[in-house]
Parts: structure tokens; sequence; C-alpha cells
């Protein structure tokens, strides 16, 4: 099965595989996934992978990894079937393409990016670099190969801060401040110019682009070694650590399980519109990052646990800077999808399931 086991992940993957999806989209086509190891790029190959299992729609599915060793420890017997096939390449490098010219891909979904904080502070070089030219390159094969969708994984990054005290509502039309001048912008930054590049080339070359500007996302499914806010939440409630925070946590957080994030793609893939923008999100679970921690450390942890704050004088772990933003997602549900799990919930879900990769581990 797509979950390896764990009952928490294939529930969600079976939800996934049975929505009310357009599949007939999918019926005998080919799909290319970038990013496939990171944890939106491997629960979107997942979820692929159980609905062409109970949907029966013949589909191929290409994951793009930069490495084939650690894509085989992620995927494990998955990697036996048929319909997944690993491509190994580096965006970035001079060699990239010369596998994917020859497969004729009905639908991409670029989701390879730089994710980690630190990597965009050590690395802003390599970070802008694997943006641009990767997404140039994608953003190439579709329009050789004709591409049927192009979906751009996005973030909300792009938005930046806004002025005022007052949380600002933000829809897709809207934009905030980004200082040119913070090395940390390097993310935020080349986001924004990746998704312009996604509408040059349906201005000038009529490509199906749709792009995907998500919230902090995390559920079952999430990976080994993953270190970002939530599972470090996580890991402090199952080894009865306090949460140490290394900033006043002021910063308002747009989260969305998993689950509903990859739906959500999948829905855009199939039925957004080209040249646009669609948030997803989560409203019910927007929050600042310290009332998460303490939401954690009470509802999740039953007290055991608590918040603590060790703030540096320098920004040395490369957080972005505190932001006040919604996300609205009315644009999104306006094409039938609804998230269904809550913060409380996806922390519930996301726990019992590293426990029960842990236990597997012993």
């Amino acid at each position: 099965m797509e979950g390896h086991g764990n009952p928490i992940l294939q529930e969600d993957l079976d939800i996934i595989a049975n929505a009310a999806i357009a599949v007939e989209e999918f019926k005998d086509s080919t799909v290319l996934v970038t990013g496939a190891t990171g944890l939106v790029g491997v629960n979107l190959v997942r979820a692929l992978a159980c609905m062409n299992r109970i949907r029966q729609l013949n589909m191929t599915i290409y994951a793009l990894v930069r490495n084939r060793q650690k894509a085989q420890m992620i995927y494990g017997e998955l990697l036996q079937r048929t319909d997944i096939h690993l491509i190994e390449a580096d965006l970035i490098a001079d060699s990239f393409g010369q596998e994917l010219s020859v497969v004729q891909f009905d639908h991409i979904i670029h989701a390879a990016s730089v994710t980690t904080s630190k990597v965009m502070i050590e690395k802003p070089v390599e970070t802008i670099m694997t943006s641009l030219v990767g997404t140039k390159r994608l953003l190439d094969l579709a329009h050789q190969v004709n591409a049927k969708n192009f979906v751009y994984i996005s973030s909300m990054e792009v938005y930046g801060t806004f002025d005022g005290a007052e949380t600002s509502m933000v829809t897709e039309e809207q934009m905030g401040y980004i200082d040119p001048l913070e090395v940390r912008s390097n993310y935020s930054q080349s986001k924004r110019m990746c998704e312009n590049m996604c509408i040059a080339y349906h201005s000038q070359y009529g490509l199906n682009v749709k792009i995907a500007r998500l919230s902090q996302t995390f559920g079952a499914g999430i990976l080994s070694g993953e270190n970002r806010v939530f599972a470090q939440f996580a890991n402090s409630v199952l080894n009865k650590k306090d949460i140490v925070l290394h900033t006043k946590g002021l910063s308002e957080g747009n989260y969305c399980y998993l689950r509903d994030t990859i739906a959500a793609i999948l829905v855009i893939l199939v039925d957004g519109k080209a040249a646009q923008a669609y948030n997803v999100s989560n409203e019910e679970t927007h929050t600042t990052i310290y009332d998460m921690a303490k939401m954690v450390c009470e509802e999740i942890a039953n007290h055991e646990i608590r918040v603590v704050l060790d703030i540096p004088q320098s920004n040395i772990f490369g957080y972005a800077p505190d932001t006040k933003l919604k996300l609205k997602t009315d644009k999104l549900q306006a094409l039938g999808w609804v998230p269904s799990v809550g913060l409380k919930e996806a922390y519930l879900r996301m726990i019992e399931s590293i426990k029960w990769e842990q236990e597997q581990q012993v």
C-alpha cells in the first residue's frame, strides 16, 4: 500500500483518492512531480499512486529526485509498481533534461524548492538559482511537450509583510513588502519571480499554468529528519520536552493539513484557471507561533511541557520576518475544495503517524 502500512497516512491517501476530483483528467495520462523527496512532492506521488490503484486510471507517474538512494529509502516497495518511475536529475545541472525530453508529460507539478530556512541563509545563491533556473527548465519542458497542465507550487511568503498593527486579510490580488536587501528575502523574492515567469510562459506560449500558494503544511506523512517548527513541536510532545522558541512567536501562521493541501493541488490542476494563483490554507487554523506552541503544550501534551523563550541577538536560524496576515481561500473554495482537518486534529494525526513510524524501527 502507498502508506507503507502506516494506518493514519493510508487513511489520508484513501480519502484523497476517493474525493470528488474530476479524475477523468488523469485517466491514461502521464504525470511528472518534481521535488519528489520533499514533503509535498512525496505525498503527491503517494496520493496519485493511491488514486491510480483505487480509481483504475492507467496513469503513469514520474517522480523527479536529486538523490535516487534517498528516494528509494522513502518510497520503498512502492517503487516495485509499474506505474511509478524515478528520474534522478539536478534541475540546475547542465545535463538536465536529457531523460525527460523523451517522455510526453500531460501534467507537470513543480514542487522542487529549497524549504529550509537555514539553507536560505547559508546558501542564498543556490536557493535563488534552484528556483529560477529550475522553474525555467520545467516551463521549457512543459512547452516542448505541450503539457495540458502545469502547477507551480509557490508559497505564502510571496506576500511579504503588510503595514499596520491589524492582521491583513489577504487575497491573491494583494501584495505586501519584501526587503530585497535582507538575505532571507531570497526565497520569497525568487518565488515571486517564478510566479511571473509562469505568467510569461502563459502569455507568450499559451501554457496552461496555475499557481498554488501554500501555507505551512504538515500532517501524517512528514519525513524522517524534518525539522521545521511543526516537527519540532511534535517531537517535543513525544519526547516530553519543553517547546523552545527562538523568537517571541508573534508571527501569525497560516496552516493546512497535508491531506487537504494535496487535495487542493489536484483540484487546482484539474479545475483551476490558467494564469491564476490560489491560496491553499485552512482559515480556521490561523494563529500566532506562540499561541500554537501553547495549544500544543496544553491540549496535545496535557500540560506536561511548557513554552520557553530563548531568543538569540541575531537571526542565526534564518526565520522569516514576523507577519500579520491571514490567507483568504474563497477563490480556491469556489472550485469545490473545502479543508477538513483543524489545527488540533492535524497535530494529533501527525503525532500518531510519527509514533507508528518510530515503533516500526524498534
